[in-house]
């Protein structure tokens, strides 16, 4: 891994935004409050308008109205990574385009689903959308949900654009997290909350995480203690977030058990757009018992 990483800025919790709706629209009132969140936290960045911000039901107004108003909220005070991504190559430029107008610091951009594209198509994808603008662009690579995996090899070839700074990692693959490390100048960010500390111990800097919108000061204690060289501690932490992981982001597809659990502590309303539908009775109450047992309510 080399010294400097391009993306360092960004290293510690980013955190993956809901979208709040209120009677079908985006309640923009709310969004406010969940950026001032994230800052009075001393979180690094929000990432609006990814996958925990539903994303693919937003309308065009909609995902533009949500990174101005967070870029407005932000106001300099917390970095913004938005939320850019898409299955056709001009659309993501179109709003990498956008968000680079509007002030956000960097673009998120997931790996174009359901085409299926070849290791070259990945490729040209992102070298397409990396040359229309000039902020830092994260790769979101999740296989899980985009149908393939954006290869080592490939993303090791897209280190050399220069402003193709991160990789939101969420294969679930050391193996690759590893081979990025050792060869590019890439900052890694973990995907999945429950392999934060595990990918930091091979040279990741952080995450862009889910639970984060509701225990932000743990995730920052559990990047800061392991930047700090206390392991012990750092571990300690990574039990406890593991558990809630587990127990919670296992309940249902993300974003519908976060948005539950801000609405049980009075955030959010829950509110979810179709085809996303809310926790079963039973689901909620296993949900309740695991924010109990963390301590978040009583």
């Amino acid at each position: 891994m080399r010294a400097n990483s391009k993306g360092e800025s960004f290293a510690g919790l980013s955190v993956a935004m809901i979208t709040p709706f209120k009677d079908g629209g985006v309640d923009y009132e709310s969004l406010e409050k969940q950026v001032q969140f994230q800052i009075e936290a001393g979180t690094t960045a929000v990432v609006p308008v990814g996958t925990t911000g539903e994303s693919p039901t937003l309308s065009y107004e909609e995902h533009e109205g949500v990174i101005r108003e967070v870029v407005k909220t932000a106001n300099g005070k917390i970095k913004v990574i938005a939320g850019t991504g898409s299955n056709s190559t001009d659309e993501a430029i179109y709003l990498t385009q956008f968000a680079e107008r509007a002030g956000a610091d960097a673009a998120l951009l997931v790996a174009p689903y359901y085409n299926k594209p070849t290791q070259e198509g990945f490729y040209q994808h992102y070298k397409a959308v990396a040359e229309k603008v000039g902020i830092p662009i994260c790769i979101y690579n999740i296989p899980a949900r985009c149908g393939k995996n954006i290869e080592p090899e490939t993303i090791i070839r897209l280190a050399e654009i220069p402003n193709i700074a991160m990789v939101k990692e969420a294969t679930g693959s050391m193996d690759q997290v590893s081979s990025i490390i050792e060869n590019s100048d890439l900052t890694i960010l973990s995907g999945d909350d429950s392999l934060t500390l595990p990918i930091m111990s091979i040279g990741g800097r952080g995450v862009i995480s889910v639970v984060g919108n509701i225990i932000p000061s743990e995730i920052i204690n559990l990047c800061k203690t392991f930047d700090n060289g206390d392991i012990i501690l750092s571990r300690e932490i990574h039990y406890k977030i593991f558990k809630l992981c587990r127990n919670m982001l296992s309940l249902s597809t993300n974003p519908i058990p976060i948005k539950a659990a801000m609405k049980i502590l009075g955030r959010d309303n829950g509110e979810l757009r179709l085809p996303l539908t809310p926790l079963t009775q039973n689901e909620e109450l296993k949900l309740r018992e695991t924010m109990k047992n963390f301590g978040l309510i009583n």
